[in-house]
């Protein structure tokens, strides 16, 4: 675990200080002077997707880490050097070309991207940058896998045609086949959702096929290509598979989260309700049921096939109560709220419920994923399996 941490430091004269490793822990020979950069909401879209862009949860965990980060020691560079603790502003960079090379200019060599990544983002396309690749290092998802793999019908489909993976039946529409593929739904309920969504936004179970229409319709005013997805009407539950470290050189899962009081048959955005109002880790004793041991085994395979480097997170469905689980909705950049700032006692995310019955508190948590960062030049040259 990275503890009192941090790593190569760009000094404020732009020379590089001296460093050694020691266990998982890279330690400068400087007295403690570590940078980190953390992004706000990215500002801008996958062309022809309108997506719900939830500014606040960005600001908000953006805070929460940095402040968590800085209670355990770790030094973080934020635009403001004191942002008030009960504020979500002032704590992160913006995520263009000017906002990273000002965090870099004042001495971060840890960009930690809070923000959903694309292929023409700046972190992949600065020439800026460049000269600096191999001593920035990032945590976050690569571009190029944020951008084919938030497309939830392109990731799901291509599960499916490996094999080894459960997924519930599934269509892709668009406006010229909304009509035909409404027509060849046979069993309801069915949910339509965007293929890149963010947290509940336009995510709704349809009973009949009037309702099926009009809501595929309302989607396809926002974006061209959206997906119809047969109704899990078990437990549902989610999973975080973290990715790998130098004290943990291979994918794993943390305990499941089971969810309750949806409303309408969705689990609904943490905004609206506090997932530690309608969520809880899955006892020791329901471990037992080898349903779980097998999906998450699953969910561990998918981040191994994409290779995420960061946490990913999976939502869960049993077919029916009792029976096995299906993946049906797999988030490239899961929401990293938590507690710690003043007034933000129940604001634990999903990841964190589960670190903790680890025994990790938030900063923990956090400590963990920053040992995941890894050199820019390498997050840029990621390569899709597919």
């Amino acid at each position: 675990m990275l503890k009192d941490k941090c790593i190569i430091r760009v000094g404020h004269n732009g020379s590089k200080s001296s460093c050694r490793v020691q266990t998982a822990l890279f330690q400068s020979m400087r007295p403690r002077s570590e940078q980190f950069r953390l992004f706000p909401l990215c500002r801008c879209i996958i062309p022809g997707h309108r997506s719900a862009r939830h500014q606040r949860r960005y600001q908000d965990s953006g805070a929460d880490i940095a402040y968590s980060l800085r209670q355990k020691g770790v030094r973080v560079l934020t635009p403001n050097p004191s942002p008030p603790d009960s504020s979500d502003q002032g704590w992160s960079f913006p995520d263009t070309e000017e906002g990273i090379y000002s965090a870099v200019q004042q001495g971060a060599t840890h960009l930690w991207a809070n923000t959903i990544l694309f292929a023409s983002h700046p972190l992949q396309t600065s020439s800026r940058l460049t000269a600096l690749a191999s001593d920035l290092n990032v945590v976050g998802q690569p571009p190029g896998l944020v951008e084919n793999f938030d497309d939830k019908g392109l990731l799901n489909n291509k599960l499916r045609e490996l094999g080894g993976f459960t997924l519930p039946r599934a269509w892709m529409v668009d406006p010229d086949n909304v009509r035909q593929i409404v027509n060849q739904v046979d069993r309801y309920p069915i949910v339509g959702k965007p293929v890149r969504g963010r947290g509940s936004h336009g995510v709704r179970v349809c009973y009949d096929a009037a309702q099926l229409q009009q809501h595929a319709e309302d989607l396809l005013a926002e974006s061209p290509l959206i997906m119809l997805e047969e109704f899990l009407a078990g437990e549902e539950a989610t999973i975080t598979v973290m990715p790998p470290t130098p004290s943990r050189p291979d994918y794993w899962s943390m305990v499941p989260v089971t969810r309750f009081n949806h409303t309408d048959g969705i689990a609904p955005y943490n905004g609206v309700v506090a997932v530690t109002a309608n969520s809880r880790v899955v006892s020791e004793d329901e471990m037992k049921d080898p349903a779980y041991n097998k999906v998450m085994r699953q969910c561990e395979g998918v981040a191994r096939l994409i290779g995420a480097t960061t946490p990913i997170r999976v939502d869960v469905r049993r077919f029916r109560d009792g029976s096995h689980f299906a993946l049906f909705d797999i988030n490239m950049k899961p929401n990293m709220t938590g507690p710690g700032r003043p007034g933000r006692e129940d604001q634990a995310s999903l990841t964190a419920i589960a670190a903790a019955a680890m025994g990790w508190d938030y900063g923990t948590l956090l400590q963990h994923i920053l040992e995941s960062a890894q050199p820019l030049d390498q997050f840029r040259n990621y390569r899709s399996p597919f």
